[in-house]
């Protein structure tokens, strides 16, 4: 599957000798499935876990292992140095697993191998995923070459606490595949085109409580939310996901705050868009609420049972009236999951909310609808205009509407 952050992006792929390195053959398909260029980079240690040819087999590029190899020519002809060369292609050095040896040697500037010296002479941003004893990790010395290297502006993912090779227990572990192509993502989309803005985007169901067991609730898995989320992340935005009950994960790079009722929702949201600069609401906020909640489980019976249903607050209009009072996002995007009358629907709550913009999607469609990766939404401006997509994944969806809301930032300056 492609990812915009990664497609045809230099990735150069640091490899030392650790045992995690098995993660790492998974780690460079997953990098090259997403479409990046993965130049793999492998210490002699390294060789001695994974051989090159597994690198070479996921990535269909050669793996580099010897500083002294017979230099490459270049297109024009000339002579290439190949640290140089691989050193000013790359968009980013990602070194995993990175042991402590190797830390020691980045922090100190050493460059007695291929994958040192490239560090030394690449301007890219510098990617690291510890692997490593516990005791080795937390060594003041591996301690004090972690200072100095993020000092220097690098990244680091992890390590992670678990099971090691030594059979021991402790934090030492790499952190697993996905959540460094995960961390790879923030650190390349840092300088984006939502660079410095702030933006918050709710996602999922809210439940609310019958009695201690049940609860009133919807179909919505978040995924369109998560997906809005990532991708604003992956631009250079700093985000706050605002979630509600949903199986997923909380993305890496993004501060969530995770909440059950839509009263709660609507806090976490009003205080979340103090300062932002857009929201994007995404969530399918309950409409309604029991007026009691049973403090004890309430017991079947040969009777009906009734409830009584209140509003919950509608966090649009409080945010719409924040708007007004001049305070609030500077965009507000919002979502009309419609089964009939789609557009009339959807242009009657824009312009109820004092929306900018609002994407229509007909859930009752199998393949648009609630829990799938895909959506075919048509998206409403304020100013009249009427867009409707394509079936898209929901991550390119994700993508059409950060595009028009950084249209509306720009719109403003002028």
């Amino acid at each position: 599957m492609t990812i915009r952050v990664l497609r045809d992006r230099r990735i150069l792929l640091g490899v030392t000798g650790g045992v995690a390195a098995y993660k790492t053959a998974f780690l460079a398909s997953r990098l090259t499935q997403a479409r990046a260029i993965v130049d793999v980079v492998m210490t002699e240690a390294a060789t001695r876990f994974v051989a090159p040819l597994t690198f070479q087999a996921v990535t269909r590029r050669a793996a580099y292992t010897d500083m002294f190899e017979l230099p490459a020519e270049g297109s024009s002809g000339d002579v290439q140095i190949p640290h140089i060369a691989l050193a000013k292609s790359a968009d980013l050095l990602l070194i995993a697993p990175a042991t402590g040896n190797t830390l020691a040697k980045l922090a100190h500037g050493l460059a007695d191998n291929l994958l040192t010296a490239i560090a030394l002479a690449a301007p890219a941003p510098l990617l690291i995923a510890p692997a490593m004893e516990s005791d080795m990790w937390a060594h003041p010395a591996t301690q004090a070459n972690v200072a100095t290297l993020r000092e220097r502006g690098a990244t680091f993912v992890g390590p992670a606490a678990g099971h090691l090779a030594s059979g021991a227990e402790g934090v030492g572990r790499m952190s697993e595949p996905e959540e460094v192509l995960e961390m790879t993502r923030v650190v390349l989309g840092r300088d984006g085109d939502l660079a410095g803005r702030r933006v918050v985007v709710s996602a999922g169901g809210t439940r609310e409580a019958i009695d201690p067991v049940r609860f009133i609730s919807n179909h919505s898995s978040g995924k369109m939310g998560y997906a809005l989320a990532l991708a604003a992340r992956d631009r250079g935005a700093r985000v706050t996901l605002v979630a509600g009950p949903t199986c997923l994960a909380d993305p890496v790079g993004v501060e969530t705050a995770r909440v059950e009722s839509a009263l709660d929702m609507r806090d976490a949201v009003l205080s979340a868009c103090d300062g932002a600069d857009a929201l994007v609401m995404a969530a399918a906020v309950a409409d309604y609420r029991p007026i009691q909640t049973a403090a004890q489980k309430i017991k079947k019976t040969d009777d009906q049972l009734t409830l009584q249903l209140s509003r919950t607050p509608d966090i649009l209009a409080e945010v719409a009236r924040l708007r007004e009072a001049g305070g609030g996002p500077k965009v507000v995007v919002g979502f009309a999951a419609e089964t009939q009358d789609l557009l009339a629907n959807a242009r009657e709550k824009l312009q109820r909310k004092g929306l900018d913009l609002i994407a229509a999607n007909d859930v009752s469609a199998t393949d648009a609808g609630f829990g799938v990766d895909t959506n075919r939404v048509t998206l409403l401006a304020a100013d009249g205009g009427i867009e409707s997509l394509p079936l898209l994944s929901k991550e390119e969806v994700a993508h059409e509407i950060w595009d028009r809301v950084i249209q509306h930032f720009y719109s403003s300056l002028l």
